[in-house]
């Protein structure tokens, strides 16, 4: 691997950032990922300091990863951190929770759980019903005037969607920072839709989730043997995973890298910010490296070929 100079991620609102965060959805979650049978706190706070010393400096919880617990975690190993990353969380629109008043309850036990006065991100989670996501929208922006949180956004938004909390929070003079969305080698639908265009116009970020398609794009895996757990076998039928593997696998092998580290620095190519889990000090470790890696247009061009 050889060093480059980083374009750095700018937030509205925020000071600029490496373009690589740490995922806290396996923090804690038993249901997806198995919390405490293969990994424990430890391994979870060795990967945080691990990711920190790599040149990480963006976090991301919410709420609902491990009912809670990711945020505890987080707010514990903040206090004993020496580097001071950006925190984002995320705020989950249950179907009980019917008065934009909810936003800024749930806001503030975030806060509670992370020990901190102020978030310096708060995204909405999903845009799902009953109530639309004008209302939201509104919630986000009184969090904003509260002082509760630097900046605000949204996750898992289409174009529409977005467009419509744009309308909404413009009145107030909130800036729209983030959408957080599935985007990777495996899942370009962004791209397809015209998402990834507006926010690159309107000058959102596209924080990229499950930026190796939950262990597809590591090399580990293939068609005959995939990963264990339902959740993942939707990538399985995707046509191109065996031909996508084998670029990977050979620009990986031509730049001592791994076929992770080529994935993660394709999404950041592509001027989004990846969020990859970090179960244990070697898998944030080699995250962070791919910070340091280089593609060149003619190895970005193999990889958008073999992933289309």
């Amino acid at each position: 691997m050889t060093t480059q100079t980083q374009t750095l991620i700018q937030f509205k609102g925020l000071p600029p950032v490496p373009p690589l965060g740490l995922g806290t959805w396996q923090w804690g979650d038993t249901w997806v990922w198995g919390f405490g049978k293969g990994y424990q706190e430890s391994d979870i706070q060795a990967a945080f300091r691990a990711s920190l010393e790599g040149g990480v400096r963006l976090v991301d919880t919410a709420e609902v990863y491990g009912l809670g617990r990711a945020e505890r975690m987080l707010g514990q190993f903040l206090k004993t951190s020496q580097v001071r990353p950006l925190v984002v969380s995320k705020f989950f629109p249950f179907p009980w929770r019917l008065h934009r008043k909810s936003l800024i309850r749930a806001l503030n036990n975030s806060l509670k759980r992370l020990q901190l006065s102020q978030l310096d991100l708060y995204l909405q989670h999903w845009p799902w019903p009953p109530l639309p996501v004008e209302v939201w929208a509104e919630a986000l922006a009184e969090a904003y005037e509260l002082g509760l949180t630097k900046a605000v956004g949204v996750s898992n938004f289409n174009p529409r969607q977005l467009e419509r909390s744009l309308t909404v929070l413009s009145k107030h003079n909130v800036p729209l920072a983030a959408n957080q969305v599935e985007y990777h080698l495996l899942e370009r639908t962004p791209e397809k839709t015209g998402l990834k265009a507006l926010m690159e116009r309107e000058g959102i970020v596209l924080m990229a989730y499950s930026p190796l398609a939950m262990g597809w794009l590591t090399g580990k895996y293939s068609l005959e043997h995939p990963p264990k757990g339902g959740y993942r076998d939707r990538y399985k039928n995707r046509p191109q995973v065996p031909a996508l593997l084998e670029v990977l696998k050979q620009i990986a092998a031509s730049k001592n890298a791994t076929p992770a580290q080529v994935a993660l620095r394709w999404c950041i190519e592509k001027g989004t910010l990846p969020i990859p889990g970090a179960k244990n000090v070697q898998q944030a470790e080699a995250n962070a490296l791919a910070l340091q890696l280089t593609l060149d247009p003619e190895e970005l061009a193999r990889l958008d070929a073999a992933s289309a």
